[in-house]
């Protein structure tokens, strides 16, 4: 029976080897360590457009079943969205520059945000993670996140008293720098639930 070989490693080299096995443990944990929301809103800045897949179940507290709706979604930084719902029933929402355009039905309305705050805020919570302006979402919203860069999630809390009356917080969670699903939880009960899926190309 062959015996097996075993090689002798100097005491040095097996210091120097476990020296740099902790090095590189503890960068591992420091770089951890280092991912907060301004990282996050920084790798979200990135972005400069994007193109994807989506699908939202709404639920209301009078139905037994939630509304699913699918389409697509269009951003172009800094302010530019769309959505474009092809189920069950196909409609366009479009905002640029201030302005939220709605389309059904062949009939189009047009909305000045400032007009309506409370929208205007919703919105610009999307708005403001796509683009990463941690300061635009500050001006209304307590943020805290949880994870790491290959899963995390933000929560945004409203803070603006008229806000408070309509939603009680949001998740939005992601993969580096992926929104992957934005949940709204309202105040009367209702929600919604958006999964994304980023298209290769537009």
């Amino acid at each position: 029976m062959t015996k097996p070989c075993f090689v002798h490693v100097p005491n040095s080299f097996r210091s120097q080897l476990l020296g740099l096995m902790l090095v590189t443990l503890l960068s591992s944990v420091s770089h951890a360590a280092d991912w907060d929301i301004d990282q996050l809103m920084q790798s979200l800045a990135q972005t400069r457009s994007g193109h994807a897949s989506f699908v939202e179940k709404k639920s209301i507290a009078m139905l037994d079943k939630p509304i699913e709706s699918s389409g697509e979604l269009f951003y172009s930084a800094p302010d530019r969205l769309e959505k474009r719902t092809l189920k069950p029933k196909p409609e366009t929402m479009l905002l640029d520059r201030g302005i939220l355009t709605i389309e059904r039905d062949r009939q189009k309305h047009r909305l000045q945000l400032q007009d309506y705050p409370e929208l205007a805020v919703f919105i610009d919570s999307i708005r403001g993670t796509l683009a990463g302006d941690r300061k635009s979402l500050e001006r209304t919203y307590q943020l805290s996140l949880q994870g790491d860069m290959q899963n995390w999630m933000l929560l945004l809390v409203p803070i603006d008293n008229k806000i408070k009356k309509v939603v009680q917080r949001i998740h939005i969670s992601g993969v580096n720098d992926d929104v992957r699903s934005i949940e709204v939880i309202q105040t009367d009960g209702d929600s919604s639930l958006m999964t994304i899926e980023k298209s290769a190309t537009p």
